[in-house]
């Protein structure tokens, strides 16, 4: 250490002030760092991907992916945008047009020691694609000739006093050229032909413009007013096509119901089916013993019917495809056709033995499922109360049915954990699917893609499964962690509804709308206290109503409308919102 430098004289030099202006030298103290506030300013010596975070890693929370809002998302959104801009405008290397001009403009170095040696000076090499190692034309007889020396002999010459060594003189160049001229046939290149029209003579005088692709090597794309030297933007010609490109637009739904409806002594059973809505609007609900219907246009409830004087109760109910027939299931195993108009009982069919809780419509072929294990195939204008038995397939209680009509296939779920598919009315299923680790209750057709099916399994399993039914193969599998009550696609897009039950984890009871087939969660609504176990669609395929052991049955606005539908001003179920 200097004897100048004690811990007197740093005081001194602390105390006076820095005149404005002067320079100051910032030496680095030992042990800080140097602070640059919110800037990054990366190390040149580290590798940028893994010099900068784009994003602050946050501790991982137990909230579900898909349970966040619409802000949320959009959020989610902003900070890919701009995750994506910053990569770009970092991490891609650009090409530098400068350098490349630069290039083209640069003139080439000559070898004079090669010149010495014999090869030919610069000023006499033709033309690119005249002449040359790889030209088209042949060589011509002037190349055979001695070439001229750059430099003159030492000796003067008698060239009217030219210094030694400035080269060629005038006259030998000329006699040089003639040489060529006589040679060859053809006149040199910057001469003047006087007989450019001859036969064997080629015009010397015929000039043409640079093509675009030469104009682009010289200039280096200068002359075209998109280039990037001419933006007066701040970020690349990319970054700008990702600030400029339409935004996604964050479907916004709502996230409470816009009606409830109280619904006493709604049974809490999983097997159950209780709720159907009917293509005339109208919102059928088995209750106990009783079956309520509810006119989305009117809001007027009527009662079509009361078992409690035959002891028996409702299990299950489905519309017809069209029209106002509806079918009941009953704990006693009997099936009755019911005429919603005049609230009348058509016919009353048996087969079962046990409840029936499951019921599919096919045209005029009603499918029953029961705790029997039986699927019964009955024609509703036949007298016979069945034509056909399907038995020895499931081993437990069907609890699912749904027909697809463009494939004429039905699919059946039960309670041993099976999925069956049968072609029509036949005796054998056609595929028998085992996935599935809990009931399989849920069970939708899309109707998008031809032969497409999902099923959701229960407590044990609480997978969504997708299966090609004109193959028998597994397209794919989704975890939702919870039991999947109901499945239902969305008739104007490809979007799937779930509901669920039992979780393991924080939230139950919720409803999901997913995207297909990427499974990306578009909302998640919650508001039941107990399983929603049901599940039914509006005609106009905008609303859903769920019900559950809560005794409530809640409205939600779920899908936008459908492209045949934008020109109609509102639908019935609109208007009670």
């Amino acid at each position: 250490m200097s004897i100048y430098d004690t811990e007197f004289s740093r005081r001194i030099r602390a105390s006076v002030p820095t005149p404005p202006g002067s320079p100051q030298r910032n030496t680095p103290t030992k042990g800080k760092s140097r602070d640059y506030g919110d800037r990054f300013i990366p190390q040149r010596e580290e590798e940028m991907h893994a010099a900068f975070q784009f994003l602050v890693e946050k501790p991982k929370s137990r909230r579900r992916s898909g349970q966040g809002t619409d802000s949320d998302a959009r959020r989610e959104e902003v900070n890919t945008t701009f995750t994506n801009l910053l990569k770009m405008e970092l991490l891609t290397p650009r090409s530098s047009t400068s350098t490349r001009t630069r290039q083209s403009f640069a003139p080439v170095a000559t070898n004079h020691a090669a010149s010495h040696a014999g090869a030919t000076p610069m000023h006499h090499h033709p033309p690119p694609g005249v002449s040359g190692a790889g030209g088209d034309r042949e060589s011509s007889p002037a190349s055979t000739l001695p070439p001229l020396p750059l430099h003159a002999p030492s000796t003067p010459t008698s060239a009217h006093g030219r210094a030694p060594g400035s080269g060629p003189s005038s006259a030998h160049h000329r006699a040089h050229q003639s040489q060529i001229a006589l040679t060859s046939g053809t006149p040199p290149r910057g001469t003047f032909s006087s007989d450019a029209g001859s036969p064997g003579r080629k015009r010397v005088l015929n000039f043409a413009s640079p093509t675009a692709t030469r104009m682009a090597q010289i200039t280096g794309g200068l002359d075209d007013m998109g280039h990037e030297r001419y933006s007066l933007s701040p970020v690349g010609r990319e970054s700008q096509k990702v600030l400029l490109s339409p935004r996604k637009n964050v479907r916004q739904i709502a996230r409470t119901p816009f009606k409830v409806l109280d619904a006493p002594e709604l049974a809490d059973d999983f097997y159950l089916n209780l709720v159907s809505w009917s293509a005339s609007n109208v919102l059928g609900v088995g209750l106990n013993a009783c079956v309520y219907l509810w006119s989305a246009q009117t809001s007027t409830v009527t009662k079509l019917c009361d078992l409690a004087d035959e002891s028996d109760s409702i299990t299950g109910l489905e519309w017809t495809n069209r029209g106002s027939t509806l079918a009941l299931g009953t704990t006693r195993g009997v099936v009755e056709i019911w005429d919603a108009e005049y609230c009348k009982r058509i016919r009353t069919m048996t087969g079962h033995t046990q409840r029936v809780g499951s019921l599919a419509w096919n045209n005029h072929v009603l499918s029953s499922g029961s705790r029997d294990r039986s699927i019964l195939h009955r024609d509703v204008r036949m007298p016979d109360p069945f034509f056909r038995r399907l038995a020895g397939a499931h081993k437990q209680e069907v609890c699912g049915l749904k027909w697809n009509q463009d494939t004429d296939q039905l699919a059946s779920g039960g309670n041993d954990n099976k999925l069956y598919i049968w072609g029509g009315t036949e005796n054998r299923p056609t595929w028998r699917f085992g996935e599935h680790r809990a009931a399989v209750k849920a069970i939708a057709w899309s109707p998008h893609q031809r032969g497409v099916l999902a099923s959701g399994g229960g407590t044990q399993d609480k997978k969504i499964r997708f299966w090609n039914t004109l193959t028998g193969g597994l397209i794919n599998e989704y975890d939702t962690g919870s039991q999947v009550c109901n499945l239902m696609w969305s008739r104007n897009s490809n979007e799937l509804v779930s509901t669920h039950g039992y979780s393991a984890g924080q939230f139950q009871n919720q409803i999901h709308i997913w995207s297909y087939p990427s499974m990306k969660q578009v909302a998640s609504l919650t508001g039941h206290t107990y399983r929603v176990l049901y599940l039914a669609m509006s005609p106009d395929g905008q609303t859903i109503v769920t019900g559950a052991g809560d005794e409530t049955l809640r409205f939600w606005n779920a899908f936008e409308k459908g492209k045949h539908e934008e020109g109609i001003t509102e639908s019935p179920v609109a208007l009670l919102r």
